[in-house]
C-alpha cells in the first residue's frame, strides 16, 4: 500500500498583508500531477488545512475543488483530514457527509458517549488498495482542545484527557485489525523534541503543559503522519513518526525548509519506506540584509527589473533588513524608489541599531505581532497595569479561557 503524508496547507494565508492564493494554486496542481504519477491508495492531510477558523470562501472553493478533481482523476483514492489548531473543527466536518461520496472524511473533533468512553469508531477509517482490499486502518485524532478532553466525566487535566484519546482509539483500533493490516496515525499536535520556526507556528502549549511525548503512539502503529510543525522532521529521530512540513514557505524564517509531501510504503503492517516528494516554490521568498542603507540600496539597485513577459505573480516576496545608526524618516521612500521598476515584491522592512533592538521603517521599537502568542500579549498588558510581571496561575487561567474562547469562535 502506498500512501501520501501532508499537512500545513493553511490556505487563505497571507504574508503581511499579501494574499498567497496563487501559490496554493500552484501547489494542488502539482498535488494533483503527483497523486496521477503516483497513484498512492490514501492521501493523508494532519490539519491546519485552512489559516484561520473562518477562512476566506477562495480558499473554501481551493480545498473542494481539490477534492473534487483527486477523485475525479483516482475514483479509488482514500483522503483522510483533519482539523489543526487553526481550523475549526465544526466547519472541517460541516460537509462531511457530502465528501464520504468522494471517499473524503473529514474529522474536526472528539466525541464522547454517554458512559464516559471514546466514540473510537468514528475516527478508525478503513484504507483499501487498487482491489478494494483493506490493507490499513486510519486513526484519526484532529487537534484536541481542552474543553473536548476535560469535564465532569473526564477530569480538568488537559494532558490525562489526551492520554486518554490515544489510549482507548489505539485499544480499539487493535481490537479491529488483522494481522496483515497496518495502524496508521494521523494526528495534530506538537511532539516533544520537534523544532519550530521562529514565527510560523501558534503555540499548542496550554498553561503550562509540555509538549506530547512520542510514546503516546504504541509500537503497534506502523506510521504516524503529524501536522503542525512546518519544518519537515522526524520525532526521536523515529522512522515512523513524521511531520511533512508545510508545503510552501509560511513565513521568511522558512525559507530554507525543503517543502515536500511524503510518500509511505506498506508491505502489510511493515513500513518499507518514507521518500520525500520536493514541492516547487511557485513563488520566492527572498531575504536582503542586515546591511547599512547606503550597501544595501546598492544591493537592490542590481536586482533584475521586471521583464513584461513574466508572470507578475511569480515574482518574489522580499524582505529588506535595515542596520542603521539614527532613525530615517524617509527609509521606506528610498528603499520604494530604489526597487521602483524592480521583479521583486517588497512586503516588508526592518529597521535595527546598533546595540538596540529591531525597529520598523517608521522608528518604532519593532516587534512582529505574529512572534507573539496572546499569552505574551496578557503578559505585557499586566506588567504595563499592575507593574510586575504576571504570575503562572493567572496565566494558567487566562489560557484556559482563551482555549473556551477559540473553541467558541470555531463553531461556523
Amino acid at each position: 500500500m502506498r500512501l501520501f503524508h501532508t499537512s500545513d496547507w493553511h490556505l487563505g494565508q497571507s504574508l503581511h498583508g499579501q494574499e498567497r492564493d496563487f501559490e496554493h494554486a500552484c501547489f494542488l496542481d502539482w498535488l494533483l500531477g503527483q497523486l496521477r504519477l503516483r497513484q498512492p491508495d490514501a492521501l493523508l492531510i494532519a490539519g491546519d488545512i485552512f489559516d484561520t477558523v473562518n477562512p476566506p470562501v477562495k480558499a473554501q472553493e481551493r480545498l473542494y475543488d481539490f477534492i473534487v478533481q483527486a477523485h475525479e482523476q483516482q475514483p479509488k483514492l482514500d483522503i483522510v483530514m483533519i482539523a489543526g489548531n487553526h481550523d475549526s473543527g465544526s466547519r472541517i466536518e460541516l460537509p462531511a457527509p457530502l465528501m464520504r461520496r468522494l471517499r473524503t472524511h473529514a474529522l474536526g473533533r472528539v466525541h464522547w458517549m454517554d458512559d464516559g468512553q471514546l466514540d473510537a469508531e468514528r475516527l478508525l477509517i478503513p484504507l483499501t488498495n487498487a482491489r478494494g482490499k483493506v490493507c490499513a486502518w486510519c486513526l484519526a485524532l484532529p487537534f484536541l482542545r481542552p474543553a473536548e478532553v476535560t469535564g465532569p466525566q473526564l477530569g480538568d487535566d488537559y494532558l490525562q484527557g489526551i492520554h486518554q484519546v490515544h489510549q482507548q482509539l489505539i485499544g480499539a483500533a487493535l481490537g479491529k485489525r488483522r494481522k496483515d493490516q497496518a495502524l496508521v496515525a494521523i494526528s495534530h499536535a506538537h511532539m516533544a523534541g520537534g523544532s519550530i520556526s521562529e514565527d510560523s507556528e501558534r503555540s499548542l502549549i496550554i498553561g503550562n503543559a509540555e509538549a506530547l511525548p512520542a510514546r503516546l503512539f504504541d509500537p503497534a502503529i506502523t506510521y504516524v503522519a503529524l501536522g503542525h510543525l512546518h519544518k519537515p522532521q522526524k520525532v526521536n529521530r523515529e522512522q515512523r513518526i513524521r511531520y511533512s512540513g508545510a508545503p510552501i514557505p509560511l513565513s521568511f524564517a522558512e525559507i530554507n525548509y525543503p517543502h515536500q509531501v511524503l510518500e509511505i510504503e506498506l508491505d502489510g503492517a511493515a513500513l518499507v519506506s518514507v521518500e520525500p516528494r520536493l514541492v516547487p516554490r511557485a513563488v520566492a521568498l527572498q531575504r536582503m540584509g542586515p546591511a547599512p542603507l547606503s550597501e544595501l540600496l546598492e544591493q537592490l539597485a542590481e536586482l533584475p527589473v521586471i521583464d513584461l513577459l513574466d508572470d507578475p505573480n511569480r515574482q518574489p516576496w522580499l524582505e529588506v533588513r535595515v542596520r542603521l545608526d539614527e532613525p530615517q524618516p524617509d527609509l521606506r521612500q528610498r528603499i520604494e524608489a530604489t526597487l521602483h521598476g524592480k521583479a521583486v515584491r517588497l512586503v516588508r522592512i526592518s529597521a535595527e541599531y546598533a546595540g538596540r533592538e529591531a525597529h520598523d521603517d517608521d522608528g518604532q521599537a519593532f516587534v512582529e505581532l505574529s512572534q507573539l502568542t496572546p499569552q505574551d500579549l496578557f503578559g505585557r498588558a499586566w506588567e504595563q497595569a499592575y507593574g510586575s510581571p504576571v504570575d503562572e496561575q493567572t496565566l494558567n487561567d487566562f489560557a484556559l479561557l482563551l482555549q473556551d474562547v477559540q473553541l467558541e469562535a470555531s463553531q461556523p
